[in-house]
């Protein structure tokens, strides 16, 4: 999933500074979006009812007939787009992450990913594609994120993903894809997991919202909040599984290629996922890959 605007994937009202924060995983602190979000969002799009029906499961008042034959995973960060002060922003991940992908790929069967993921030293460190890296500082090696100056060198491993997911992310089919496949390549950056998780806090959206009076004109009394967002440009995975289900007791069972070309139909174009839809929230790009 690419973010074409920012996505507020929320969890209700928060307890810190930030009124309404993003759904987080409790163990990794990775930002994610809820699996039952995105299958109400395609459910949304499904204008054919049994189609709808086969696919997602009846609706509420009848869901003990039987289950959807779509099973869908959260979906996970796998890059954060950062500032940097070369390059614009970074596609920035951590060897946690793309071992927790390949552990996903490797489940899933999809062949062909990057054997390897590198390490890295000290929180000081940070891996690029290749010297052609547009976010390394001309005078030194080095890529400055936010407010961190790292100690950068090429690795081909990162060339490795960058080319493989780039590849899946941006495939022929769409404009431009190999600008931006290109921009991954230059873009992309391998942080060592603590330093991604200091961004994982701190290189979010944070937005002050207000209502305002009707008849003042002016913001009502304690309608003031601050909402998180993950930005435009990131980048998130998931599970989806087709299964066949038998439609009702005596009824016939689906079929799982039906099932995701169904899926990937629904998938086709923009798709509106999380909440605030009504101020731009939310827009995003969905690309299958089968396994």
């Amino acid at each position: 999933m690419h973010c074409l605007s920012p996505l507020h994937a929320g969890t209700g009202q928060g307890v810190g500074l930030i009124d309404l924060p993003i759904a987080r995983e409790k163990s990794t602190n990775l930002p994610c979006l809820p699996g039952s979000s995105l299958k109400g969002a395609l459910r949304a799009r499904c204008e054919d009812e049994a189609l709808r029906k086969m696919v997602f499961g009846p609706d509420t008042s009848r869901a003990d007939e039987h289950s959807g034959s779509a099973h869908f995973s959260d979906m996970t960060l796998l890059f954060l787009p950062v500032r940097s002060v070369y390059g614009t922003f970074a596609w920035a991940t951590s060897p946690y992450v793309l071992r927790r992908l390949a552990r996903d790929l490797g489940d899933l069967g999809l062949q062909g990913a990057p054997a390897r993921v590198p390490g890295l030293d000290t929180t000081a460190d940070a891996l690029v594609a290749g010297e052609g890296s547009r976010l390394l500082s001309s005078a030194e090696s080095m890529v400055i994120l936010e407010d961190l100056d790292l100690k950068a060198r090429p690795s081909k491993e990162v060339g490795e993903w960058a080319a493989w997911l780039g590849l899946r992310l941006f495939p022929e089919t769409l404009p431009q894809s190999a600008e931006w496949r290109a921009a991954l390549n230059s873009q992309m950056v391998l942080l060592h997991d603590d330093t991604f998780s200091y961004l994982l806090e701190t290189a979010t959206d944070v937005t002050a919202r207000i209502r305002i009076d009707e008849k003042t004109r002016t913001v009502a009394d304690g309608a003031l909040w601050y909402e998180e967002s993950l930005p435009v440009e990131s980048v998130l995975w998931g599970v989806l599984v087709a299964s066949a289900v038998a439609q009702g007791r005596n009824g016939d069972k689906s079929s799982p290629a039906t099932v995701l070309q169904s899926l990937e139909r629904l998938t086709d174009g923009l798709v509106q996922l999380g909440g605030n839809a009504t101020v731009g929230r939310g827009m995003a790009r969905l690309q299958m890959v089968e396994g």
